[in-house]
């Protein structure tokens, strides 16, 4: 660009949100503190974002006109272009785990349909006696419930590296491993479930009321992948070990961490637990050694 316009100076104004979020910042407001600079430029070319007057552009004298507008066109769609990709990114991740969500941003080829073997961690979560008190409440109670909850659940599997994998009314399914992986997924997956009964413990205090959650957690080999139809599809995990996370959630009571004879092992020494028995899964052959997680070291 140098060679063909020389020095080219960009102002941008500084409040110019290029997300297209501020939308305090008339195009009024805009011009007058440009105006006020005193390195103004009254030659200048605007840039625009959304319609929005965003900064300046400053080309040397010389070379005919229509390639200087040219030049500040294409500036502006620069601009542009990055207010898309954050609001793209943005959206992406309000409605995908950020793992899910940067992998795709970073190569979209990874949105085929299909999947991998991989050994996860599962956790399963729902809220023992929700069906009771859907009943007894107004559906917006049931959404301000939930949203509290997951208010704080959500967080407790992220900060430990986790994935959210689907919200199913009342039920939540997270994996540790996948897409990420981590040598030390069981353990994170147990901390996080405990990090989450606690928080919710906590919201849960001033609502007497509202139910518990009951987790459970399992590790083992599982598809991971994108699975669904070529118009619609998700991210998700399927396999035993998935299975036998959601038999150890229906077993576990309101505000306790079930895990299963496979993360026990993986934890070792760093889990402190006390054997519920073996028991049986409809459709299994063989039985689940369940555990109640009362803490890590």
């Amino acid at each position: 660009m140098k060679e063909s316009f020389g020095d080219v100076r960009v102002r941008l104004l500084a409040d110019t949100n290029t997300s297209g979020t501020s939308a305090a910042v008339t195009s009024a407001s805009v011009t007058n503190a440009l105006a006020a600079s005193a390195e103004r430029d009254p030659d200048a070319l605007p840039l625009t974002v959304k319609g929005r007057l965003a900064g300046e552009v400053s080309i040397p004298p010389g070379g005919p006109p229509q390639l200087r507008a040219a030049l500040a066109n294409q500036l502006s769609i620069g601009l542009e272009n990055a207010r898309l990709y954050a609001e793209l990114s943005t959206l992406f991740r309000q409605y995908l785990s950020p793992d899910v969500a940067a992998a795709l941003l970073a190569d979209p080829s990874q949105a085929a349909l299909g999947g991998q073997v991989v050994e996860v961690t599962a956790v399963f979560a729902d809220l023992r006696g929700f069906t009771t008190f859907s009943e007894a409440v107004d559906p917006p109670a049931i959404v301000e419930m939930l949203n509290r909850y997951y208010a704080v659940a959500v967080p407790c599997i992220l900060d430990n590296g986790g994935t959210v994998i689907q919200f199913v009314g009342d039920a939540l399914l997270a994996l540790f491993n996948a897409p990420a992986r981590q040598p030390d997924h069981a353990a994170r997956a147990v901390r996080a479930a405990l990090a989450m009964q606690e928080a919710v413990r906590l919201v849960a205090q001033d609502h007497p009321d509202w139910p518990r959650f009951r987790v459970g957690a399992n590790t083992g080999p599982a598809l991971v992948g994108n699975i669904g139809s070529e118009s619609l599809r998700g991210f998700n995990a399927m396999g035993d070990a998935v299975n036998v996370a959601a038999r150890l959630q229906s077993i576990a009571q309101p505000g306790q961490v079930v895990i299963g004879d496979a993360t026990r092992e993986a934890l070792g020494d760093q889990v402190q637990a006390e054997l519920i028995g073996d028991l049986e899964v409809a459709g299994r052959r063989q039985k689940v050694r369940a555990w109640v997680v009362q803490g890590l070291r």
